[in-house]
């Protein structure tokens, strides 16, 4: 479709943006929402986060740690989050901006990768080192490591089904959504955070919210990579 231009050779007038739903505080909750999402089901690392985070819970909610340890691992969760949802959003106004290739633009793009990568890597050297500082504490948690191996790679599991990109029956994702809970649900029993337990749900429901996006895209023929 052309766009039209103006007798003195000025730029052409792009199409007014698409007004959203509201600019309430639920309009901005639900627009942010919708955000997270986008980038669980359009970027692997997110997801890869997603997994991670999930064990990082399973952890925190098998183990006694300290409040120091606990609010560490929780924040290096939430860092991590907000730099690739960052990392994604630059990319899109890259994309947006630069329509054809440029250096600058791939140099940007690289330089935000490098910051989520940094960060990453600096939460697995945090949670080594809290794994060595609590090693005491962990050698005594035997019998709760093993439960949450049990119970836990299965949830992991649930939540990678959840997010994963190939295409699958509608039962599949409330197999895995259901079988999610019910493992949530027997390892709230024994919980040593109830905080870390939350953690689990929420990824689980998130995960769930992205099978859900995906399927939509699915049904429009745009599937996200």
């Amino acid at each position: 479709m052309k766009r039209s231009t103006s007798t003195k050779g000025q730029r052409s007038a792009l199409p007014p943006y698409p007004k959203r739903g509201g600019t309430g505080l639920l309009d901005a909750a639900r627009h942010a929402w919708n955000g997270l999402i986008h980038t669980v089901v359009h970027q692997r690392n997110m997801r890869l986060h997603v997994v991670a985070a999930t064990l990082v819970g399973l952890v925190g909610s098998g183990i006694y740690l300290g409040l120091a340890e606990k609010v560490t691992l929780l924040f290096c969760v939430v860092l991590v989050f907000f730099a690739e949802i960052l990392n994604s959003a630059l990319e899109q106004l890259v994309d947006l901006v630069i329509q054809q290739f440029d250096e600058k633009a791939r140099v940007a793009k690289d330089a935000a990768a490098a910051g989520v990568a940094v960060l990453a890597a600096g939460t697995v050297v945090i949670f080594a080192a809290l794994l060595v500082h609590n090693w005491d504490t962990i050698a005594q948690s035997g019998p709760q490591i093993v439960r949450q191996v049990l119970l836990g790679v299965p949830l992991t599991a649930c939540v990678a089904g959840l997010m994963m990109e190939r295409r699958k029956p509608s039962w599949v994702d409330a197999l895995c959504f259901g079988g999610g809970l019910g493992l949530l649900g027997a390892l709230a029993l024994r919980t040593t955070s109830y905080v870390f337990s939350t953690l689990n749900l929420g990824l689980l429901i998130v995960a769930l919210a992205a099978a859900r996006e995906r399927r939509r895209l699915w049904n429009a023929g745009t599937a996200g990579r």
